[in-house]
């Protein structure tokens, strides 16, 4: 223990500035628990010798720890609501910045019970803990979200890629619980994406309304093997949750598209590069002029996402630009002619984060959306990370409050970057109960399943509550791979399990549960049919080598194995039981890092880590795997 952390321990204010002035450095140095020594004054609650720290030693209180938690977090454990209120009102720390965990100072009041803090937060706020919303407002696999209201309902699409059905379409009624009502295409023979590579496929829907109707437009990306890489997809329906029409495709290239119509009636298409504009049918399945370029951007790198919001007189095009990494961000222009030139807004960006160590990362890609009580908020995609490194969730989608300025310009959250803590919109809550995709022996799977491409039409089948998986007779390591059943991984640590009866399997057939990203990335864990026998395996597979990394010979006989995968950031542990007996511990891999967009560089990564059930047959005949339950829950 050093000399400075020990007279903080000692609360000897007269010996922390005798230390301090002989050597000013010593205030960045770390106890032996490796806390930062101003963090670790916060810590122990002494406001005096935490205020002679800010007021006359070299500390700086715009970084945070490993882990990043301010000194507000360590103040706020201490107890010390005098403490706290220096910090927040003289320092200007924030009670709703989360850390890595996205937990923030005002939670952990609510955690710790200290009603004093909790109630000077929420006269200073203006808004009880209960009544906020944390950010993701849709984890895992959800980018490029397109909002619209009709009435009192919210409807949001996001990105599907090649997974089927196509195009998720989500429902709310408060901005903050969303549940998976239907799919812009739902038959097989519209989907198109058989003979495509992960990461290709249905790009940035947007949805708009218009008469009664709404439509769904959306990049349809092919592969890199012809002439043609990108056409514009556009579907519609008199019900949000489908069934929408046979997709119509537009020959224009570009990706990000979006429907506008103006107030004569006429419909537009807007796609990058910048934002290109062009006449549709008012049925959104021709196109009637050629694109012209609107504006190129603001920031002048990789503009897309281009959005039209016509108000108060002004045309106001929202773009996402630099780039869907640590640069993305949201731009605004605006002009008082459709075909005008826009003017870019003096506060742009109006949505980015720009502390590049906090938990939500490469936020953009935003369309707005009032409320019926005159509020206005922005969806836009955003991205967390493990060890900085690995986007295991894929992008996700966050909200936040617009605010327009007395010159008529929209800004997002104050300009502040996206929110941990916000306070909820003015709306009535409402949970659905149908958001909890769990399979325990229904007749119907929940909306949020879907399959890598359109599985067989006997792949995925309910019989006598029980779930049967068809095997694929492709490996799984192709895109020809069919009836992988999966849902988004939408929390670094999470359980998933599933209950399987005795397979029928012949030599190389197998069946389990799998951690999928796409054909070149995924772990199985599952039951093998070898010479031997069944044997209980874990196969990672990355690019194009399996490994075998975790081997139990020879399972004795069984009626049903329950199979548990225990996640934990880049840690899986392998758990299973037979017909209800002892759990036991097959393994644990520490670092699948692979299941991620930067896990391997092949193709087009950016979609998500999924977890689900499979089954493989191979040439043989048909072998099954049959599921009584699954179930996935946030840890």
């Amino acid at each position: 223990m050093n000399l400075l952390e020990q007279a903080i321990k000692k609360a000897n204010l007269d010996e922390v500035k005798e230390l301090l002035i002989t050597d000013p450095n010593m205030i960045e140095t770390f106890t032996e628990n490796g806390i930062w020594m101003p963090y670790y004054a916060a810590s122990t609650g002494n406001e005096e010798i935490v205020r002679y720290i800010v007021e006359y030693s070299r500390a700086s209180f715009n970084t945070f720890d490993p882990e990043h938690r301010s000194i507000l977090h360590y103040a706020v454990e201490s107890g010390n609501l005098s403490l706290v209120k220096y910090l927040v009102e003289k320092v200007g720390m924030s009670p709703v910045l989360g850390d890595m965990d996205l937990v923030t100072p005002y939670e952990l009041a609510v955690k710790h019970d200290f009603k004093d803090i909790e109630a000077y937060f929420e006269t200073y706020l203006g808004c009880s803990f209960n009544d906020m919303y944390k950010n993701p407002i849709q984890t895992g696999m959800h980018p490029d979200p397109s909002i619209i209201r009709v009435g009192e309902d919210y409807y949001m699409v996001n990105s599907s890629f090649i997974f089927f059905p196509c195009i998720p379409i989500s429902h709310s009624k408060d901005l903050i619980h969303w549940e998976v009502i239907g799919h812009a295409i739902t038959n097989p023979k519209w989907a198109y994406l058989d003979e495509l590579e992960g990461g290709r496929g249905y790009w940035a829907p947007d949805i708009s309304y218009n008469n009664g109707r709404f439509y769904i437009t959306a990049t349809y990306r092919l592969n890199d093997t012809g002439t043609v890489y990108r056409k514009q997809m556009v579907v519609s329906s008199d019900r949000p949750e489908g069934p929408y029409c046979e997709p119509s495709f537009i020959d224009e290239d570009g990706i990000d598209p979006s429907i506008f119509t103006d107030d004569d009636g006429k419909r537009y298409m807007l796609l990058n590069r910048g934002a290109r504009i062009l006449e549709i049918s008012s049925d959104g399945t021709k196109q009637l002029s050629e694109a012209k370029l609107l504006y190129y951007g603001d920031n002048k790198r990789a503009p897309e996402g281009p959005h039209l919001l016509k108000k108060d007189g002004y045309y106001y095009l929202f773009m996402a630009e630099g780039g869907t990494g640590p640069s993305h961000c949201i731009t605004v222009a605006r002009s008082k002619e459709l075909f005008g030139n826009y003017e870019p807004c003096p506060y742009n960006p109006i949505m980015t984060q720009k502390d590049k160590t906090a938990p939500i990362q490469r936020c953009g890609h935003g369309k707005p959306v009032q409320t019926q009580n005159g509020e206005w908020y922005m969806v836009y995609l955003c991205g967390r990370m493990v060890d900085g490194k690995y986007s295991l969730l894929g992008r996700e989608t966050a909200l936040d409050p617009i605010t327009w300025t007395p010159d008529g310009w929209p800004i997002v959250n104050n300009l502040k970057g996206p929110s941990t803590l916000q306070k909820k919109p003015n709306l009535p809550e409402t949970i659905f109960e149908s958001a909890n995709p769990n399979y325990n022996g229904q007749d119907e799977l929940n909306a949020e399943w879907v399959t890598p491409r359109p599985p067989e039409a006997d792949g995925i089948t309910i019989k006598n509550k029980k779930l049967y998986i068809k095997g694929s007779k492709a490996s799984i390591s192709t895109m020809y791979a069919r009836n992988i059943l999966l849902i988004r991984q939408k929390h670094f640590n999470f359980d998933a399990t599933a209950t399987l009866e005795t397979p029928a399997l012949e030599v190389g057939q197998h069946t389990g549960l799998t951690c999928y990203y796409d054909e070149n990335t995924y772990l199985l864990f599952g039951v093998f049919k070898t010479e031997k026998g069944l044997e209980l395996k874990v196969v990672e597979h990355i690019d194009e080598n399996d490994s075998e990394s975790l081997t139990l010979s020879t399972l004795p006989q069984f009626n049903n194995i329950d199979f548990k995968v225990e996640t934990r950031g880049l840690k899986r542990t392998f758990k299973y039981r037979l017909d209800g007996g002892e759990e036991k511990e097959l393994g644990t891999l520490e670092n699948v890092y692979y299941i991620c967009d930067e896990g391997i560089r092949k193709g087009k990564r950016f979609t998500g880590a999924m977890v689900g059930m499979y089954a493989y047959s191979g040439q043989k005949s048909d072998a099954y795997g049959v599921f009584s339950s699954f179930t996935y829950e946030e840890k």
